[in-house]
């Protein structure tokens, strides 16, 4: 958000730092106030009982999207500047389960654990204890599995390459199938909802 003006020095460090927390307040402010900073509210979306959290990341994937693409078309982003992650596929499935199990036995991801310590809640803290602990013993044991975590490297892979369509066709499957998980959300709501205590 404010990486482009800090860039072009529009502001120093210091102010940059300021900027960052501020950001990160109001972040963490709006996902509180959209109760995922309650452990219960984000565990019922693998019961199909609340899926907002599926709901508010799609929107998000699709506004962020949009956005993206329309600054581009009218050129005031420079697509090719925006850096991407390299991938690594085996690892960065490997990764994606493992905190997905987290996610399913802890009730929170890293960022939504933040929000609940935050507010003083103790399962929250206990969350950061763990992924702390984790963090430790896989930099302890680093050199075990250093290799795997530069195998199957794709480089900059993108579904417009990987699928060879364009960026606006890409974008339309995708908003295609966000429209059908909304709908497949409310009917796994509507179904399993009720059963809430």
């Amino acid at each position: 958000m404010f990486t482009p003006l800090y860039k072009f020095d529009f502001f120093g460090v210091e102010i940059s730092f300021v900027v960052a927390v501020i950001i990160g307040i109001m972040f963490g402010f709006t996902l509180e106030r959209a109760g995922f900073g309650d452990a219960k509210k984000l565990a019922h979306q693998f019961y199909f009982r609340d899926m907002t959290v599926l709901k508010v990341m799609f929107t998000a994937i699709i506004v962020a999207m949009i956005g993206t693409l329309l600054l581009n078309l009218v050129g005031i982003l420079d697509m090719s500047l925006i850096y991407l992650n390299p991938t690594y596929l085996g690892p960065q499935i490997a990764g994606g389960v493992i905190m997905g199990i987290g996610f399913v036995i802890g009730g929170y991801c890293p960022g939504t654990s933040l929000v609940a310590s935050a507010t003083g809640k103790v399962d929250g803290f206990i969350y950061i204890a763990g992924a702390l602990f984790g963090m430790l013993i896989f930099g302890e044991t680093f050199p075990l599995f250093q290799d795997f975590t530069v195998s199957g490297f794709m480089g900059n892979a993108k579904l417009t390459d990987l699928l060879g369509l364009t960026p606006g066709v890409v974008a339309f499957l995708i908003i295609l199938m966000a429209l059908g998980m909304f709908w497949g959300a409310e009917i796994l709501e509507k179904k399993f909802g009720a059963e809430e205590s």
